[in-house]
């Protein structure tokens, strides 16, 4: 008898083959999707993701306070980790501030921000050794600071991303840094900054709450050093999955009629806990809509959450719903839903076509709603509400399956054929019985 491995091998192979087709008709694309369409025009090269992160080494950063540890110490070894599991790609800085004045003269002292190891492809060895030099000496500019990343990441298409770690307010105001951070965000230049708190006072966390908020980010009050490094990670992590597109920010309602109207793209928004948000799309007869909406835990939540995400008709009919489908990260929950206009059952409003030629082919209006079961933990703020990210798209609905397991599926023929089979089953199972009982008798 042959023991050889071939036949699992080509068995392995019609699997992934089988494998790669169903994955290329779920998603709408040929099965070789990676080979080069005759006549294309090449993609222009992506940017490369942009991270500068600003840390805190003024003087309050010597207290020894988390876990028993000093607040820069924790800084430095969570820095260590976030930079050994940077993706090659990435494009990393540091900056810092209040690091090199140790006098009392604050004209002085507001001016140190410096840069301690420049954005750009990543030297591991160079910038854990930057980092281990850092002694808490000076001064808190964080005005200065946020205006002084914004410079080192430049400008481009796509975001970049500020991650500061502080555990104090700004001591050097004017600029305010809240006002900073308006001030980068009217710009249009694609940044986004997240605050990381390692103080936990009102006002320190209401300044950085404010910056993170007039920019898109997120504010974390840091309470141990594994949850620094944890988030500093999801951030860069997170930088290199969305930097290819800059979410439109949108504001969604609380009823159908006056949402905004969204057409394919990626968007932004902030949902309050408990909260439902709705936006409107039209889909055309023949097209399937897709979406999807990641919800940022961007502070600390009761346990039992989740996520549900629901294609509505203009009247409230639901046509579909997906809840949250889990992950290996705890910041964000995620789901997603699919639906074509021929799955709709009669029920659907539909708005009048633009099109002469599809008057017998209207607009469906399709509200999406977003809602969340997310509840504060004591002492944690509700305001502003956590970040959303939608992603909507239109595609080609997929035609519906033909053939015979088509024909089993259709009134009268499947109850015939379950009839059959069921007598079939009985007339075999009867014939077995009887013989199994005159067997029984002979012996």
């Amino acid at each position: 008898m042959n023991t050889g491995r071939r036949p699992k091998t080509r068995l392995g192979s019609l699997l992934a083959a089988l494998a790669i087709t169903g994955a290329s008709l779920l998603l709408g694309v040929p099965a070789h999707a990676d080979e080069p369409t005759a006549g294309a025009t090449p993609a222009a090269p992506k940017e490369a993701p942009r991270v500068d992160l600003i840390l805190d080494v003024s003087g309050s950063m010597t207290a020894t306070d988390i876990q028993g540890k000093s607040r820069i110490s924790v800084a430095q070894q969570s820095l260590n980790e976030v930079i050994d599991a940077l993706p090659p790609e990435t494009e990393f800085g540091i900056r810092t501030l209040g690091a090199t004045y140790p006098g009392n003269d604050k004209n002085i002292g507001c001016q140190d921000t410096k840069v301690l190891f420049p954005v750009g492809r990543t030297n591991k060895v160079e910038a854990k050794t930057a980092v281990a030099t850092l002694r808490p000496t000076g001064w808190t500019p964080m005005g200065l600071a946020l205006r002084g990343a914004a410079q080192d990441l430049g400008k481009g298409e796509t975001t970049r991303r500020v991650v500061l770690i502080t555990d104090g307010e700004d001591t050097c105001t004017p600029p305010d840094p809240c006002d900073v951070a308006r001030e980068l965000a009217s710009q249009g230049i694609h940044l986004v900054v997240d605050t990381l708190g390692l103080a936990h006072d009102d006002k320190t966390r209401q300044q950085l709450l404010c910056i993170a908020n007039a920019t898109g980010g997120t504010y974390t009050d840091v309470r141990s050093p594994q949850q620094l490094t944890d988030k500093v990670k999801q951030l860069v992590d997170r930088t290199n999955d969305t930097y290819t597109v800059t979410p439109v920010k949108t504001a969604g309602t609380d009823k159908c009629e006056n949402a905004p109207v969204l057409a394919p793209g990626v968007y932004s928004d902030r949902e309050k806990f408990s909260e439902h948000r709705v936006y409107k799309v039209p889909v055309k007869s023949g097209q399937e809509l897709r979406a999807s909406v990641s919800v940022s835990l961007d502070r600390a939540v009761n346990r039992d959450y989740g996520v549900l995400l629901q294609a509505t008709s203009a009247t409230g009919q639901e046509l579909v719903r997906g809840t949250d489908a889990g992950s290996s990260r705890t910041d964000v929950v995620s789901t997603g839903l699919r639906w074509s206009t021929d799955d709709s059952k009669g029920y659907v409003t539909a708005s009048p076509s633009s099109s002469a030629k599809d008057k017998d082919k209207p607009d469906t209006t399709v509200c999406l709603v977003v809602s969340n079961s997310a509840s504060p933990q004591s002492g944690v703020l509700a305001d502003p509400g956590m970040p959303v990210e939608l992603t909507i798209d239109l595609a080609a609905a997929s035609p519906a399956p033909e053939g015979a397991a088509m024909g089993l599926g259709r009134g009268w023929i499947l109850l015939l054929t379950l009839t059959l089979a069921g007598l079939l089953f009985g007339l075999v199972f009867g014939w077995i019985a009887r013989w199994r009982i005159s067997v029984w008798r002979e012996n």
